[in-house]
């Protein structure tokens, strides 16, 4: 079987010719797929056969539990406890591995939700999930009267709580399918009768605002097939359920192509020890196929049972001169203060020698060649930018730096100053992490990111190198987490400040290396 390129993007996501396997055949009709991080299963249900079973390579499909109260949509949590969407109880589950059964969800202002349907859950620890009324259909649930009169979308907070409406309630019909862009900052929610997927902005507290149609038509009067499972990339582009298999949109919503199946696709997650498998459960049967990219990343994805952040049980990194390897897993990559300002002729401190010791170096190309190679192979991205308000309120002068800063009207938002330099603009996927210090990490969610992401291996790069990156690779020293300064990956006002921040202070807190190396050891 064939795939459909519609724009040659799509052939940087998956073989046009990438082979559909077969894992699984013979069941009622199969949905929420989940494969587990730590014990490489594919875990799946049977609605109408209310049975919940799993697949591994060595055992194929095993029965796992039934009944199952026709569970639909699943995920991990960051602790690996699952979530399950029951339709026979219309509740949000958690599931700890001894066996332990914890309601999440089930009523909204004192009226039984319809039937949680699917669910992702947020870095911060918040689970979101759809309530269509399927599960009180015959075939997919338990046919009963609906006490709510609409179907909504809801957030369950970090530790628990009464869930959250968060959108109007007659805005979808059925909603069904939702993720995160790999940066949470949008929500993608699909609606299966209307045949659209929306996107929503996800505010600091959780709540979403700004609800657009990013995709529309995902319908066809010659093959079957409508949105309901649906997942984010690493490169945010966005798969969804549709006819005849899968199609895929880029975060510009552009169609790039669709991935063909044999039988109709209820949902998707991608799996395997390197998360890029795509499992695909279809009506009868679950398939698999190979592709280029990998998902987003997921708290569940760290696979450390007891926290994301667990990572002083994680073997240590080889990081031997000459023998580097890299795990892309475990590694994001700092990209700080690359901003016109800081290392660009016109900027706020062009006089301080800092683009001329940037041009001696290399840095930008140097850190865009890093940043390719490291995007390529499923490492974080983070790019750290120094951004005032204008007038910079907030900022202490208690400093020269700081001093400087404020004198020169340098960093503020919203101008060519504060814009990331050409050549190392933020891609979908990325994250960006702002500050009002020299450090990283100091009042930031820097280490929110890592930790949700399992991420403890630090290519650290950017300006300045005896400043910004010098302190925060002192503290990510301090921190617990391997630090690794490609030293042509980072600028100065001038050679010397450079030389011994890398020659001295640098060498006690961080392995020192350069671009190539890097790149060599990500494989």
């Amino acid at each position: 079987m064939t795939h459909v390129t519609l724009r040659s993007e799509f052939e940087d996501l998956i073989d046009p010719y990438a082979p559909v396997g077969q894992v699984g055949t013979g069941f009622d009709f199969t949905e929420g797929p989940i494969w587990h991080p730590a014990d490489h299963f594919l875990l799946f249900s049977d609605m109408p056969g209310d049975v919940r079973r799993r697949w591994d390579a060595r055992r194929g499909v095993v029965e796992v539990r039934r009944p199952s109260n026709r569970c639909n949509g699943m995920t991990y949590d960051a602790d690996l406890n699952l979530i399950v969407c029951e339709h026979a109880t219309s509740s949000l589950i958690r599931e700890r591995p001894d066996g332990r059964r914890e309601v999440l969800a089930s009523h909204y202002e004192n009226q039984e939700l319809n039937s949680p349907n699917d669910v992702c859950v947020h870095s911060s620890g918040a689970i979101y999930f759809s309530d269509p009324w399927y599960g009180r259909m015959p075939v997919y649930g338990v046919e009963r009267p609906r006490q709510l009169g609409f179907q909504g979308v809801y957030r369950v907070p970090p530790g628990g709580g009464a869930p959250k409406l968060l959108v109007d309630r007659y805005l979808f019909e059925q909603p069904n399918g939702l993720c995160f862009s790999p940066d949470e900052r949008i929500l993608y929610v699909n609606d299966t009768v209307q045949a659209l997927i929306r996107a929503f902005d996800v505010n600091a507290d959780g709540s979403l605002t700004n609800p657009r149609v990013f995709a529309s038509g995902i319908r066809s009067e010659l093959e079957p097939g409508l949105p309901d499972g649906m997942k984010c990339d690493q490169r945010g582009n966005v798969w969804v359920t549709a006819p005849g298999g899968v199609w895929v949109y880029s975060p510009a919503a552009d169609l790039l192509g669709k991935v063909r199946l044999p039988e109709l696709v209820a949902n998707l997650a991608w799996g395997g020890a390197d998360f890029r498998t795509l499992y695909l459960t279809a009506t009868h049967s679950v398939y698999a196929i190979p592709t280029k990219v990998g998902p987003r990343h997921e708290p569940y994805m760290s696979g450390k049972r007891g926290g994301a952040g667990a990572a002083s049980s994680t073997p240590a990194p080889n990081l031997a001169a000459g023998e580097m390897q890299l795990d892309p897993q475990r590694c994001a990559m700092i990209i700080q203060d690359m901003q016109n300002d800081v290392i660009m002729d016109g900027g706020a401190f062009a006089e301080s020698g800092a683009p001329a010791h940037a041009r001696q170096q290399h840095v930008v190309e140097n850190v865009r060649r890093v940043a390719e190679a490291a995007r390529a192979r499923g490492v974080s991205i983070i790019h750290v930018w120094f951004v005032v308000e204008p007038g910079a309120p907030g900022v202490t002068l208690n400093a020269p730096l700081f001093e400087g800063l404020v004198d020169s009207k340098a960093m503020v938002r919203g101008s060519w100053g504060a814009a990331p330099v050409s050549g190392l603009e933020p891609r979908p996927g990325d994250f960006v992490v702002e500050k009002m210090r020299m450090s990283a990490w100091e009042g930031t969610r820097l280490e929110t990111i890592l930790k949700a992401t399992g991420r403890d291996m630090i290519i650290n790069t950017g300006a300045w190198t005896n400043m910004s990156v010098e302190h925060t690779a002192r503290t990510g020293a301090d921190k617990g987490y391997f630090m690794i300064v490609p030293e042509d990956c980072c600028s100065t006002m001038n050679a010397d400040w450079h030389n011994a921040a890398i020659n001295f202070a640098l060498q006690n807190v961080s392995v020192v290396t350069n671009a190539d190396t890097v790149i060599k050891a990500l494989g």
